[in-house]
């Protein structure tokens, strides 16, 4: 199985589980508020259903040969999702995601290899794989935005876990704040399970992913789910398992958490 195939699983088995709690929901659940501060369930499942508009635009774009959509297209799906009452947010993320989600299992291997797909705020056309992990690493973190609404203690899907770690650095540069740590360097070891790995996070004039310092000045041991977590800003205490673990003595957990802004 490739990265791609693997991804497109991910997405897969994430929009069954995600359909699954949607089409149950009252009217009245549509408008709690999710785990993204600012949205009620019903706005998660709008950026979700636009988002997979503009991504199988895109998609559609690449197969035909033809100009990806510009800005006033995404525009113009934003203004139409918005104006949706709670309901047919739900039942548009349904419809939307499902297209997408089919459009990328009927890719054949030849296509899944060597389709080069335009996103205008990437500065290249990117592959399959590069795509589908971007689309899979924002459905797993708002389905997360979602669940949490219902169920505090909830996690981030297993079958997205794995792909989405070698995603992280990519955002670094957006979701982090490294002055919140006032001009303090640090250099911690993160050492994550299921799945196992092990590297570095570097907190300076920038925040980097690195080895796993020799001498670090603290130790992250945490779910690889809660670690990604952490990374997009969804690292509340209530939502953290007693298994994250921050030792060393030169910083905090509170004071970690204050350098990922999230999105």
């Amino acid at each position: 199985m490739t990265d791609a195939d693997q991804i497109i699983d991910a997405l897969r088995s994430g929009h069954v589980h995600l359909a699954a709690l949607v089409r149950g929901l009252p009217a009245n659940d549509l408008t709690r508020r999710s785990g993204a501060a600012d949205w009620d369930v019903s706005q998660v499942l709008s950026h979700l259903g636009s988002g997979a508009e503009i991504a199988l635009a895109a998609l559609e774009a690449a197969l035909d040969g033809a100009a990806v959509p510009g800005g006033d297209f995404n525009k113009e799906v934003w203004a139409r999702w918005d104006a949706m009452s709670p309901a047919e947010r739900a039942a548009g993320f349904l419809t939307a995601n499902e297209t997408l989600v089919a459009r990328y299992e009927g890719l054949d291997a030849r296509t899944r290899k060597e389709l080069r797909i335009v996103f205008g705020f990437l500065p290249a056309p990117v592959d399959v794989t590069t795509a589908a992990r971007m689309r899979l690493n924002e459905f797993a973190l708002h389905t997360w935005d979602v669940e949490v609404a219902f169920d505090p203690a909830a996690t981030l899907a297993p079958a997205a876990t794995e792909p989405l770690l070698d995603q992280v650095s990519m955002f670094l540069g957006f979701i982090t704040k490294a002055e919140a740590l006032n001009d303090r360097p640090v250099a911690i070891a993160v050492r994550v399970t299921s799945p196992d790995r092990s590297f570095g996070l570097s907190v300076a004039d920038a925040v980097a992913l690195t080895d796993e310092p020799a001498q670090p000045d603290a130790v992250l041991s945490a779910p690889a789910e809660w670690w990604l977590r952490l990374a997009s800003g969804r690292h509340a205490a209530e939502h953290t398992p007693a298994t994250v673990t921050l030792t060393g003595g030169k910083l905090t957990l509170d004071e970690l958490r204050g350098v990922f802004t999230g999105f």
